[in-house]
């Protein structure tokens, strides 16, 4: 395993041992802290080496599960297993019939307004694409990463259909959109699944059928060939650690119950902030330790836990919860035995 460094000025360098990283802590050199459960060190005096080798981020996209490694010619540096985003179209189409619903009952007319300005991308779609991004940045911000090679998805097309069949889709477009942010962060490079399935069976390695199981042969086998197709180096994964990252389903306001109490009355539903405490963020209790916050009830608050999800208890008290770092996943680590 290996410690991501930040200089003075919070730019990432060489990765170091854990080692090295405790002597500098024990000599005020350097200053801890976690990102997403991952531990990493800030220097607290100007760097001897700011020379950085290539650092490539492997990606392979699913439809349930994303997989993610950090590896240079040397060292896996990280493996991440993230799940898909997949409630926003439930959540989308529960709007729209809200909304719908609003026309039929006596409240004030408002103009309407066009909800999608012509050429974006589906919320469903775009969210999708979004995280790829999103955990790709915060990747970034922790390795100086210089590549990036991913796994090409394509849309299905249907024999006999006209011409814009075969390129126009929601998916289509949003992996364009998603390759044209992540180009702005370093090269990229993509190649289709049977070249991934090639070099894989060239190496020797198997892929687990088992998608939904914590391993990492199931994904970050495949994030693993892509990243060592980029800078090579090694013949078989010299860490299957994973570090899971599980974007939360946050229950956003919405505009009002979806069915009235007694008196006609909607009260207001959902929302990101609990007593003060943005909801998802990391705190530390007195009983249950770290955890993160979940919704309230009569001035108590909800925590669950980083590895479950599970709800910890609904009656803790504010005074008693610390919060650490706002935080829009949960997370935990996986060990995993070589393939």
């Amino acid at each position: 395993m290996f410690v991501p460094v930040l200089s003075m000025d919070r730019k990432p360098l060489m990765p170091t041992t854990p080692s090295r990283a405790r002597r500098w802590i024990k000599s005020g050199e350097a200053t801890p802290f976690w990102v997403k459960g991952v531990f990493c060190v800030r220097l607290n005096r100007n760097s001897s080496n700011d020379q950085t080798q290539k650092i490539c981020i492997g990606i392979d996209p699913g439809s349930k599960r994303e997989a993610f490694t950090v590896k240079s010619e040397s060292h896996t540096y990280l493996n991440v297993l993230s799940d898909a985003v997949t409630w926003v179209k439930d959540k989308v189409e529960v709007r729209r019939n809200m909304r719908r619903g609003r026309r039929y009952r006596n409240t004030p007319c408002r103009q309407c307004r066009s909800n999608r300005s012509k050429g974006s991308l589906p919320p469903s779609t775009k969210a999708r694409w979004q995280l790829k991004l999103r955990i790709s940045n915060i990747l970034c911000k922790m390795f100086p990463v210089t590549n990036f090679m991913v796994e090409d998805v394509a849309a299905k097309t249907k024999p006999g259909k006209r011409r814009w069949n075969a390129s126009f889709s929601p998916l289509e477009q949003g992996k364009v959109w998603c390759y044209a942010e992540l180009s702005k962060l370093g090269k990229l490079e993509a190649r289709k699944g049977f070249e991934t399935f090639t070099e894989r069976n060239r190496l020797g390695l198997k892929k687990s059928s088992s998608k939904l199981e914590e391993r990492f042969d199931a994904h970050n086998i495949d994030s693993w060939v892509l990243a060592n197709m980029a800078v090579g180096g090694h013949s078989a994964p010299d860490n299957t650690a994973m570090s899971r990252w599980i974007p939360l389903d946050q229950h956003r306001r919405s505009l009002h119950m979806l069915q009235p109490a007694k008196g006609g009355l909607r009260r207001r539903n959902g929302g990101t902030v609990s007593l003060g405490f943005k909801k998802g963020s990391v705190a530390k209790h007195s009983k249950y330790g770290l955890c993160y916050v979940g919704g309230n009830f009569n001035g108590k608050l909800s925590l669950h836990s980083l590895s479950t999800g599970a709800r910890l208890t609904k009656v803790a008290k504010p005074v008693d919860v610390g919060l650490r770092s706002f935080s829009s996943f949960r997370f935990y680590d996986v060990y995993f035995k070589a393939v």
